[in-house]
Parts: structure tokens; sequence; C-alpha cells
């Protein structure tokens, strides 16, 4: 086992004492695979205009022709990227699809589903190695279940629950689109690259060396014409132009051990937050002059980051101490700390549609946390396989994904 592997999979004691469908991806629910060519052909390819006008996207903002990524649907709102996010706002793309969890079992190479309205485990499907997140498709069609070790993501038809041949992609620790659909970005953790690949072959269009060690988690500005990239293993952040498939700009994180993990821009697009398990805190920056950071310390094991439906809140793991951190995005304060009774490891989740309730997986307990975000009392635990990470709820409000385990515009 690689050592970027076994570290990833140790608690943070551990870790310190070792110091998409149609317009995304040609294996989409609208794709098959062609056995006698061994290659996914697609059966439909709807333009981006057409793809646009199917998935309803709102206007163009006055003057943004000139300054969003080419290809983009502009935001909805000038002050909030998150503004197609509200509760039950569906798309008319999955407003038919049955709301469901579906959690990566690292350690079972299985998914887990999970029906949100009895929470319990519902069908248990068994993937490729090492399944570590389930990404939603940029046309929100399909979930690709990304095999890291097993060199695979496997989809997952959303409205049948039923799931088709992997497609063969290499380290796939996680899975981004741009902003446009046009590429599918793999994090390619143990390669050490960001692999751009086309939306309709997969094939590798470019592979842009990261030169830090464990590229990992990311977001994308307001504009969709740059992404910043968090590298767990090495404590750096990349700048990386979105058109251009181009790093144009690292710094290391003022933290000696820093581990970053995901990350995530404040409504108003002003603020880039970072989380970091060792640090055990978030990293607050200036994503468009990609300022030095300042921690905010949040909890032991700061991990996941989730905004709430009205915009208002982000929902912060800390994985270390089996708590959830809620920041005011308003005053940039924290104002609650939400525990989990008995302790736990909440890693990755997502907020449910309706935006009531918190899942989020129990990394080292076999487990799932349902917490509600009216005061954080824990609704459910759920045991589930061994190892469980990038869980996806699904359906979710927005017009598009950008990949991860839900990030929705």
């Amino acid at each position: 086992m690689p050592p970027t592997t076994l570290r990833r999979l140790l608690p943070v004691s551990a870790l310190t004492a070792l110091s998409a469908c149609g317009l995304l991806l040609a294996s989409a629910c609208s794709a098959d695979r062609d056995p006698a060519a061994g290659r996914v052909s697609v059966l439909a390819q709807p333009t981006a205009m057409a793809t646009a006008k199917a998935l309803a996207l709102g206007p163009a903002l006055p003057g943004s022709g000139d300054s969003y990524l080419q290809g983009m649907p502009p935001p909805l709102s000038p002050t909030d990227v998150y503004a197609a996010d509200r509760p039950n706002a569906l798309s008319p793309v999955v407003r038919g699809f049955p709301s469901r969890v579906y959690v990566p079992n690292t350690l079972s190479d299985t998914v887990s589903v999970i029906d949100p309205a009895t929470y319990r485990v519902i069908r248990t499907l068994q993937v490729g190695h090492q399944p570590q997140h389930v990404v939603p498709s940029w046309d929100l069609r399909t979930l690709w279940v990304n095999n890291d070790l097993g060199n695979s993501l496997t989809p997952i038809n959303p409205a049948t629950g039923a799931q088709g041949a992997p497609v063969d992609v290499h380290d796939p620790y996680n899975l981004y689109f741009t902003p446009n659909g046009k590429y599918a970005i793999v994090m390619a953790s143990n390669d050490h690259a960001l692999v751009f690949r086309d939306a309709h072959t997969m094939k590798v269009v470019k592979s842009v060396p990261a030169g830090c060690a464990g590229v990992n988690h990311a977001d994308f500005s307001p504009n969709g014409e740059y992404f910043i990239v968090s590298c767990e293993f090495s404590g750096d952040l990349l700048k990386v132009d979105t058109a251009k498939m181009e790093v144009v700009a690292r710094q290391k994180i003022p933290f000696d051990g820093s581990m970053p993990q995901d990350v995530k821009i404040s409504p108003d697009g002003k603020v880039w937050y970072v989380a970091d398990m060792m640090a055990n805190g978030v990293w607050e920056l200036n994503g468009d002059t990609f300022s030095t950071p300042v921690l905010l310390k949040t909890g032991a094991g700061a991990h996941g980051l989730y905004v709430s439906r009205d915009s208002a809140s982000l929902y912060i793991s800390n994985r270390g101490e089996g708590s959830v951190s809620v920041l005011d995005f308003a005053t940039g304060k924290l104002v609650h700390k939400w525990q989990i009774p008995g302790g736990g490891s909440p890693d990755m989740g997502g907020v449910s549609a309706d935006g009531k309730v918190l899942w989020l997986s129990g990394r080292y307990d076999s487990e799932v946390y349902a917490m509600s975000t009216a005061d954080g009392h824990l609704i459910a635990r759920i045991p589930v396989g061994d190892g469980p990470h990038g869980l996806a709820v699904y359906p979710q409000p927005g017009r598009y994904s950008l990949g991860h385990t839900g990030i929705f515009r």
C-alpha cells in the first residue's frame, strides 16, 4: 500500500505519530459501453446551449459576458454563488429521482445506499477497490464512484439505482468538473497530477503536474476562471487557470505539518475556506490575490465544509473530536459547536434537499451521522461498511454540479 494511501486511512492520532452523462462524461446514464470496441459510446451529446436551456438556467448578469469562463452558466445572483441551492429547488432533471444517501465504504469496496426517510441502509453495491467519493456529474444525471486504487469510475443511475460498467480512469481519488461542463478533472493523488479529461470520450486532454503531494479537494471562483486546490500531504495550495489548464500560483500553508482538506468559497466569493485536519481549523484567504491564509480554529481534525441552504452558515466537520462547528458568513465568527453524543469521526457529506439535515460519514466508526441543522442534535446513527468516506446526498438543489460530494451552483 502506498504511503499516501496508508496515511489517508489512519486516524489523526496515528497520522501525528507517523508525522457525467451527456455533456459531461461519455459513460453517463445516456451512454452505453460498446463491448466490441472496448470504449464508451455516447448516445446523445447536447450542445452547451441546449443543455443550459434543458436545465432552466437563469439569465446572465448584466455585463457578465466578458468576465466568465466561456460556456459557463452565470450565477443567479451577483452576491451569492449558491443562490440556486435554496431548499427543495430541484432542477427538472432530478425532480423525479428518489432521495438517497450514497456512502462509499473505502475499506469494504462497497457503497451503502440509505433511505433518508427511514434512516436505514436499503441496498449495498459492490464497486471497485477503495472507493473514496460519490460524485454527481455536471448535468446531474449520473453519480460517479471514485474507485481510487481500482483505477476506475463506477456509474450509478440515481433515477433507478442501477450501476453501470466501470470506466477505466487512473488514480481517481476525487473528481471535479469545469463550470462549463467541458472537462472532468481527476484529482490523481498518488500520481501527483490534475488530469483534465475530455467530457465525451474521457480521453486525457492534459495531465498537469501538481508539484505537490496529495492533490485532494477544490472549489471554483464565481466566474469559473480559476480554482484552488489543496494538497494534503505537502501542505500546499494551488491556484489553477481553468481555461489554460495551468497551475498559475502555489503557496505553502504557514503551519508545520499542515494537512489541508476540503475547500469552499463564501457566498459572495470574497473569502476562501480551507479545512486543515492538523491545524485544527479552517484557513481563510482571498482567492483573487491568493493571499497568505489566516487560521480560524474550529476543532480537532477539521475536515469537511458544507454551506447551508440559505447561504448563511458554513458547517465544518471536526473529525478528530466528533463535532461540527458552525460559522456565520455575515460576521465570519463561529456561532455554534455541535457534539456528537458518545463521540465519532465526522468526515465528508452534504445537506439534505430541504436543508434540515446534515449528513456526514463516520470515517473510523463504520457509521453515518444525520444531524439537525436547527440545533445540531443527532437524529440518527446508521451502521454502514468499513471506512465510509465521501458520501453524497442526492438529489440536491442546484442547476449543475462542480463535483466532489456535491458542489452545486
